[in-house]
């Protein structure tokens, strides 16, 4: 239970890796792939051998994205707008690949975690920040894991207390095997039975060829008099789906999992198959909810995901209900694992701790410590009488929208840094494709946190803070082509030496010169950093008066 030895542990030389663990042979769920096997994979069987070997990080971390939250975000579109937000799912996916792709190669080729390279290359402050930021908000999250547990729960005809405790021991106990492989093992199994959704989604009926349509023609419900309802609804989707924790979860499982550069194809196939999944878990949802209340009373009047599965089993049978709340169970307990591995895995990168499920409790002392405070803290909180759940589940979605940004800012920057990188930075479409995606999420930040500031804004108001933030855009582009052309740059951007990159890992950070800032690096951070933190305090005000009031 707690062995702390290791399979074919070896030292990392010139290698930058922080914990011996995270080097050796790769012992994944569905396989094994050892440290001396350098063979190419030439034939379809090698090459699926080895996938099967390198799936979990990328399924694991999508699959735990769509969480409780998620089933209460995509019920809440479902219900109170059918399926014309489905549009929203697809301009998604190229985002969830492009920010999950960057962290799956920060972490195979520096084997470094996301807040220590922050912490590294951005200074004290911002890997504070970061740090502090992922605790707070994952903690949060915990909380809303496990109300997900309760509405499940609640709806099965179980005793609440009883499955709150019992989820957290499932929890706790699945990551204090010492055994990387028997977790993923138990991560892989709750993966699969998030698929519970697609015979849900076919009891319901909903209509596929409306889906189809909505699903690629944009559209926004409601018209203008419900354009800030609406929009905040589209925010809380591109919150949950996605999440800062996220980065940081992906970026540790691989270095953990002992993925190197060589095996990258099959870790972004790993990733592909996670964004399927996690797409049509989101579709079927906003479908089958959609279908169960289409002409009913509680149409447009969403209360929580206890009532989509009270609709789903009026619409559809009381057998839909009950595999809709087990879905909706083991997606909290995914999204948990998640979330706790994520602040464990920063902590202990941070601090220094020794960080990987590969060592026993004996061997981490700390890293399982924070894993196993978070989950039981969460736990009491959701057991505490007269706790402000939905209160809490609210402040979640909101704070992630306000900070997402920052992640996506920082997530840029170290894909953009030879020193880390190498020969793996960043190309000029990468670049251009995350760019916009931060001025996109920028964006939506400023609008929600005026939102929460001024509930009654406008959807005037809205579009005018979204006219601003395009024209700040378009500024910010002008400075950048003023500067490339000043300093003589090609337009593709200087050029990238992809040389001998299939062997190239990063050094050890203390050999690393530090980064060169320049005044447009200096003058975005500093009003990045302004922006966050008093949005941050504001948004923390409001969450604080309302509970409160509760």
């Amino acid at each position: 239970m707690t062995d702390t030895t290791f399979d074919t542990t070896v030292a990392a030389p010139r290698s930058a890796v922080l914990d011996d663990a995270h080097v050796g042979d790769i012992r994944g769920a569905l396989g094994t792939v050892r440290l001396d096997d350098t063979a190419p994979r030439t034939g379809l069987s090698a090459r699926l051998k080895t996938l099967l070997a390198i799936v979990g990080p990328g399924l694991i971390v999508m699959v735990g994205d769509n969480d409780a939250g998620a089933f209460a975000t995509y019920g809440q579109a479902g219900q109170n707008y059918g399926t014309h937000l489905l549009w929203t799912l697809l301009l998604l996916v190229p985002v969830l690949y492009a920010n999950q792709e960057m962290v799956l190669r920060l972490g195979a080729v520096t084997g470094v975690g996301h807040a220590r390279l922050i912490l590294e290359r951005f200074g004290r402050f911002w890997g504070a920040f970061s740090v502090i930021d992922l605790f707070l908000l994952n903690a949060l999250t915990l909380v809303t894991e496990f109300i997900g547990i309760t509405m499940a729960a609640g709806y099965l005809g179980l005793p609440k207390t009883a499955a709150v405790v019992l989820a957290a021991g499932v929890i706790i106990a699945s990551a204090f095997t010492g055994s990387f492989q028997r977790f993923e093992r138990i991560a892989i199994t709750l993966c699969a039975a998030s698929l519970l959704l697609v015979p849900v989604y076919f009891m319901a009926h909903p209509a596929t060829g409306r889906m189809l349509h909505d699903f690629v023609v944009p559209g926004m419900p409601g018209g203008s008099g419900q354009l800030s309802t609406v929009m905040l609804l589209i925010i809380g989707i591109v919150g949950t789906t996605v999440a800062p924790w996220q980065l940081f979860f992906q970026q540790s499982y691989v270095i953990d999992k002992r993925i190197t550069p060589r095996f990258m194809s099959y870790e972004k196939a790993d990733l592909w198959i996670g964004i399927v999944v996690v797409v049509v878990g989101a579709g079927a949802m906003m479908g089958f909810t959609a279908a169960a209340f289409a002409g009913s009373h509680a149409a447009g009047h969403f209360t929580d995901t206890a009532g989509v599965a009270h609709g789903l089993a009026a619409h559809a049978g009381k057998v839909a209900g009950v595999l809709f709340a087990v879905a909706l169970l083991d997606a909290s307990v995914i999204g948990a694992f998640a979330v706790s591995l994520s602040t464990a895995y920063a902590i202990g990168d941070v601090l220094g701790l020794k960080h990987s499920l590969h060592r026993g409790i004996s061997g981490a002392k700390g890293f399982y410590a924070v894993y196993a405070g978070l989950v039981a803290a969460a736990a009491v909180i959701v057991l505490l009488p007269g706790s402000p759940l939905g209160l809490l589940t609210e402040g979640v979605q909101t704070l992630a929208g306000v900070l997402l940004p920052s992640a996506s800012v920082f997530l840029l920057l170290l894909c953009n840094d030879r020193a880390v990188l190498g020969p793996w930075v960043n190309g000029p479409r990468t670049n251009a494709l995350i760019s916009a995606v931060v001025g996109v999420l920028i964006t939506l930040s400023i609008v929600l946190t005026a939102s929460v500031l001024f509930p009654d804004i406008s959807a005037g108001a809205i579009l005018d803070i979204m006219a601003a933030c395009g024209v700040a855009g378009v500024i910010a582009i002008g400075y950048a082509e003023a500067r490339r052309r000043r300093k003589g740059w090609a337009r593709t951007g200087r050029g990238v030496d992809r040389t001998g990159r299939a062997d190239w890992r990063m050094p050890p950070l203390e050999t690393l010169a530090r980064p060169v800032l320049s005044s447009g690096y200096k003058v975005g951070m500093t009003a990045l950093r302004t922006y966050l933190l008093v949005a941050m305090v504001l948004v923390v005000i409001k969450i604080v008066q309302a509970a409160l009031a509760h």
